[in-house]
């Protein structure tokens, strides 16, 4: 080992059950095609080196999934045992190949997230940098909307509410979601939510994918008319000649890209020109390596980036993008971690402390359900 290298001498893997409050409903759950969600599975990678650095990485699946990731991580990790931290590529390409039966992309890389993210950690740690500041920040704040407050199990006088909160509380703009089997309830929902902001707050709604074309053209027109700042996956996730046509008609911006699992997936909507803004979200893609990669096509496409979820990861990520993003808040995460992200002024703000600057609570160890060290 040189006087420059360190080595991976320590790996915990844990995965912990989120309980939420609320079980909450979207679109999918009104048309039958899933049930309210009750709790969020997550995958924690905690690395140590030999000098002492440590980092912090997580995955997650809002639904199944959750242990299937764990296992997957369990059975590669332990090809991170004396590597040098510092190669994040070298340990990415060894890991994905080490468990290249079962593919690149969706739970195969998805556990590979957890522990890219954890690399990213520490390399900015040992820099003494936030993550933003290690990749080169473009700005030291992201407009940021939220999302927790506007699902479809709550009443819109309700979703008026968690709204007004979140404004009082620095956010800019407010999602809500549609995608009802009753169409003229969406436009009453979004008709109530445009008049309780006024024109001026950003709004967007989000169908998660229950359009079909025919539906999605003649909804995107009727929505026309309360200025959206965009819509949300108005129809299938893999329907990009579908999203492109809808890109192409309505005056209002179309993202999509959430649910998308690998770089190579989001390549065909930036080729096919199939929104105008792209939702990836690193946890899903294969962590911060792939999210960079896909970044780097978004820009040269011209695209807007707003991640889906994982504001702690995606702060930083955003922060280094040369376009201005949009960072989506959820509050869901906040009893996993010490820290609160800093909201001000309609922005979510970097702070000086380094990597991502997040550490495990003392909630998140209670809620792990099991764990494994693996050491060199």
């Amino acid at each position: 080992m040189t006087r420059h290298s360190d080595a991976i001498r320590q790996v915990r893997l844990s995965t912990a059950t989120l309980p939420l409050t609320t079980a909450i409903s979207d679109a999918k759950v009104f048309t039958g095609r899933q049930k309210p969600m009750t709790e969020v599975v997550f995958l924690f990678a905690e690395i140590t080196t030999m000098q002492g650095h440590e980092g912090l990485g997580f995955s997650y699946s809002k639904r199944a999934g959750g242990p299937a990731q764990y296992a997957h991580a369990k059975e590669v990790g332990e090809g991170l045992l004396l590597e040098d931290p510092s190669d994040i590529g070298k340990i990415y390409d060894k890991l994905l190949w080490a468990g290249a039966s079962v593919g690149r992309s969706g739970v195969a890389t998805q556990a590979l997230a957890a522990i890219d993210v954890a690399l990213w950690d520490l390399k900015a740690k040992r820099a003494g940098l936030p993550l933003a500041k290690l990749l080169g920040a473009h700005r030291n704040s992201v407009r940021t909307y939220n999302t927790s407050g506007g699902f479809l199990h709550a009443s819109i006088d309700e979703v008026k509410d968690r709204a007004t909160e979140s404004l009082a509380a620095g956010i800019e703009g407010i999602k809500i979601k549609v995608g009802l089997p009753d169409s003229a309830e969406d436009l009453r929902r979004v008709r109530a939510m445009r008049e309780h902001l006024g024109p001026e707050v950003p709004l967007m709604v989000d169908a998660n994918q229950q359009w079909d074309r025919a539906t999605g053209l003649r909804m995107g027109r009727a929505l026309e008319e309360f200025e959206l700042t965009w819509i949300e996956e108005p129809l299938d996730a893999y329907d990009a000649e579908g999203h492109a046509a809808l890109a192409a008609t309505l005056d209002t911006p179309i993202a999509t890209g959430e649910m998308l699992a690998s770089v190579a997936e989001h390549e065909r909507l930036i080729a096919t020109r199939a929104c105008d803004i792209i939702q990836p979200d690193a946890p899903r893609v294969g962590g911060i390596t792939q999210f960079l990669r896909l970044a780097t096509l978004a820009h040269t496409a011209g695209l807007d980036v707003a991640p889906h979820f994982a504001m702690e990861i995606h702060l930083h990520l955003t922060a280094a993008y040369p376009r201005e993003p949009w960072v989506e808040h959820f509050d869901w995460l906040d009893p996993l971690f010490n820290e609160r992200l800093e909201i001000a002024d309609g922005r979510m703000h970097l702070s000086d402390r380094p990597g991502l600057g997040i550490s495990l609570s003392e909630q998140a160890r209670t809620w792990t359900t099991d764990s494994i060290e693996l050491t060199g």
